[in-house]
């Protein structure tokens, strides 16, 4: 059943406390042992730092108008830094993200690589489906049931989104269940994730309109590298989700 709909009001420190929240997390003991075992055996490239090893916060601005949603922290890449998508190997996911969404003016720099770097998100806010790096990316579906009351609480204390960015079909989907928990009357047949596609639904969500929903393929290594997804297609989803920030905004 959807909640009874009603505005939220910029709340910062409801932010801060629901980071605190999700990094305190020992919900999944599969996800609990993998960080931590992770986080202690490491990766020959990064052996000499202090892995994260915990659950990974949303990050971003508070009165974002785009919020993007991804699947989960990489094992070596947010779950080593403890920032979403910072700190992926070369050419991997966070160097894809942070670039497109610095020439689309989301960020203040087109790098991301700890979480002390200087990177601002301007009008956007990051956030994933899961909040602990799965074993080979592969969260359960208890699992995500378990996180999603996270990504819930995090919509509701953004109340100037107004358009949301999927990166990937687990995203999709978990932000499809997001709307529709919140009293969205989806349209029937289910709406399909496909890359460029975009979804506008009529109405209000917790008193203002439901967001634009805005599908890509998730810039991971096994889709940039097979060229499935490349830097021109990446950028134009931003492109288009800048305007559609103008538009609904």
């Amino acid at each position: 059943m959807g909640q009874a709909a009603r505005p939220i009001q910029s709340d910062p420190q409801g932010l801060v406390a629901l980071q605190a929240e999700v990094v305190a997390c020992c919900r999944c003991p599969r996800l609990v042992a993998y960080r931590e075992r992770v986080a202690r055996e490491k990766k020959r490239e990064f052996r000499d730092w202090e892995y994260w090893g915990k659950p990974v916060p949303g990050f971003g601005d508070p009165q974002a108008r785009l919020l993007l949603v991804g699947l989960a922290p990489a094992a070596h890449g947010a779950n080593r830094t403890g920032r979403m998508f910072t700190g992926d190997l070369p050419n991997g996911a966070s160097v894809w993200l942070t670039r497109a969404l610095y020439r689309a003016g989301f960020a203040n720099q087109p790098t991301s690589v700890h979480r002390d770097d200087g990177l601002r998100l301007l009008d956007a806010y990051v956030t994933a489906a899961m909040r602990c790096a799965p074993p080979e990316n592969r969260p359960s579906p208890e699992e995500l049931r378990r996180c999603f009351p996270y990504l819930v609480r995090e919509f509701l204390l953004l109340p100037r989104v107004r358009v949301v960015v999927c990166l990937g079909a687990v995203a999709f989907d978990a932000v499809l269940r997001l709307l529709s928990h919140l009293g969205v009357d989806l349209p029937r047949p289910r709406p399909r994730f496909a890359h460029g596609a975009v979804y506008r639904f009529p109405g209000q969500v917790c008193g203002r309109p439901v967001p634009a929903v805005l599908c890509t393929y998730h810039p991971s290594r096994q889709n940039t590298q097979t060229g499935r997804l490349t830097a021109p297609m990446l950028d134009a989803v931003f492109r288009k989700a800048r305007k559609l920030v103008e538009v609904c905004g």
